[in-house]
């Protein structure tokens, strides 16, 4: 069965089944902040695929964040579940939060276990959207 998340806004988060071997791919190499930026990895073993398409992130990604490793697998889990719970409920209250930052809801199961790679993505995707458009998820947000 098909497992699959997407966030539509300015960038697309997609967890879905592949048959693809696993692999990290950044599509475009560091650009200038307003450029397109595309990430993907695909994990046949897990059978989940991120994307993630943010003008700047894959900059960002490469430049300000922690280097993987840095964080262990348990704090990103941790975090994620946190960002995405608040993300999740900012989606169903478009009368209070922006709906055009938060347009879809993110199926991120705390029970599967995703991997380093994704869970690492996820959360650097969160630092970073919370810093670009002055959002504040959940806990303290590293400024980096």
């Amino acid at each position: 069965m098909k497992n699959s998340v997407c966030i539509l806004l300015f960038l697309f988060v997609i967890v879905a089944c592949s048959s693809s071997k696993s692999s990290v791919s950044n599509t475009d190499k560091p650009k200038a902040a307003s450029s397109n930026d595309t990430i993907k990895i695909v994990n046949e073993e897990l059978e989940y695929e991120v994307i993630i398409i943010e003008p700047g992130f894959d900059f960002w990604l490469q430049s300000t964040a922690f280097p993987r490793g840095y964080y262990t697998q348990s704090y990103l889990e941790n975090k994620n579940n946190f960002y995405v719970l608040e993300w999740n409920n900012r989606v169903r209250q478009p009368q209070i939060y922006p709906p055009n930052l938060y347009e879809m809801t993110i199926n991120y199961e705390p029970a599967i276990n995703y991997g380093y790679e994704v869970n690492y993505l996820i959360y650097n995707y969160m630092v970073y959207f919370q810093n670009k458009y002055n959002q504040r998820l959940y806990g303290h947000v590293p400024s980096r």
